[in-house]
């Protein structure tokens, strides 16, 4: 009776992991049929619902005779299905968004970095602006800072994530890691988890790319400024221009979870030797501040709520007008970092 207990109860648990399995693989099917079937809304609206009806009947066959040769259909086309995914590559050319049709590339001569594509937009509403794209460089023995914005679109949980490279005499680069939408196209995090639109990195002065959330979006900034040593900070920054080069020549896809604004930034700093254990607040990035304040990497000397009481930065960006004094102002009674040497 035992034994036969044990057998009933350890055909229960397979059940249980194969339903739980088959209904996890159906929901990814349906949706990435939905999402990157090249047909027309119906067609992959019938496909994905087709996906999911095939899911529930090998769910239901688990309990009946057909339980084997279901599973075995099930995999056989699960099998196609990756084989279809795997060929769907992200494309290199496209009608692209003005504000992400150019990728940043770099060459390093010495201490001079120079980049092609550095974006300088002139915005006049969240939809009007005039396109600047420019040539610049910069000396690497001057940098000094590293800068973190985070830009709040979904509540408090949920931010875009812009770090900002300052130099001696007051120039800062920022770099934002954005999805390659097209013209047409909008962004979904949930259709990006799908292949839907490449990747982009951006590299662009501080009124651009910041000061379009913070004044014409009205997105929540914020900025924390970084304990971080110059050398580090340049080894992170070179880490941005290898990727934006590699980018330009082999584009990806972004993915709202595993190659986004905040995981490609973690990527980069564990390529240059920084430890960046796993956490959920890397995925759910609203909470990055707590993260930065518990490893330290924040200013010292003070505590969380103060640093975030004095992170808001939208009334100063909104009183500079996107100014050339624009980096300037926002820092006003932001509190810096201890002097840290290389």
């Amino acid at each position: 009776m035992r034994e036969a207990g044990l057998r009933r109860a350890a055909r229960a648990f397979s059940t249980t992991i194969l339903m739980l399995a088959v209904a996890g693989i159906t929901v990814w099917a349906a949706l990435a049929l939905w999402y990157r079937l090249p047909a027309s809304e119906p067609v992959n609206g019938l496909a994905a619902g087709l996906a999911g009806l095939f899911g529930l009947g090998t769910v239901a066959a688990l309990f009946s005779r057909l339980r084997l040769p279901m599973l075995v259909a099930f995999a056989i086309a699960f099998g196609a299905l990756l084989l279809w995914w795997s060929s769907i590559k992200p494309p290199a050319q496209g009608d692209w968004a003005p504000e992400v049709a150019r990728q940043v590339t770099g060459t390093v001569d010495g201490d001079v970095l120079t980049l092609t594509n550095v974006r300088d937009f002139a915005w006049h509403s969240a939809t009007d602006f005039t396109p600047r794209w420019a040539t610049r460089s910069y000396d690497l023995g001057k940098l000094r800072t590293l800068d973190l914005f985070l830009s709040y679109w979904a509540g408090p949980e949920m931010a875009h994530v812009i770090l900002s490279f300052g130099f001696e005499g007051g120039d800062y680069l920022a770099w934002s890691i954005e999805v390659r939408r097209d013209t047409a196209g909008k962004f979904s995090p949930v259709g990006d988890l799908f292949k839907s639109n490449p990747l982009v990195i951006v590299a662009a002065d501080e009124r651009d790319v910041v000061g379009v959330r913070s004044n014409f979006r009205k997105e929540d900034v914020q900025l924390y400024r970084l304990r971080v040593p110059p050398q580090a900070a340049k080894a992170l920054l070179l880490e941005y221009v290898g990727d934006s080069n590699e980018l330009a020549t082999e584009p990806r896809f972004y993915n709202s979870i595993t190659t986004n604004c905040t995981t490609t930034i973690v990527k980069m700093m564990r390529a240059v030797g920084d430890t960046v254990p796993f956490d959920w607040r890397l995925i759910v990035n609203g909470y990055l501040p707590d993260y930065a304040y518990d490893r330290g990497a924040l200013t010292g000397g003070l505590s969380l709520e103060a640093l975030r009481a004095a992170s808001h930065i939208d009334s100063r960006a909104q009183a500079a007008g996107l100014s050339p004094d624009f980096s300037r102002i926002v820092r006003i009674g932001v509190p810096s970092p201890y002097p840290l040497s290389d």
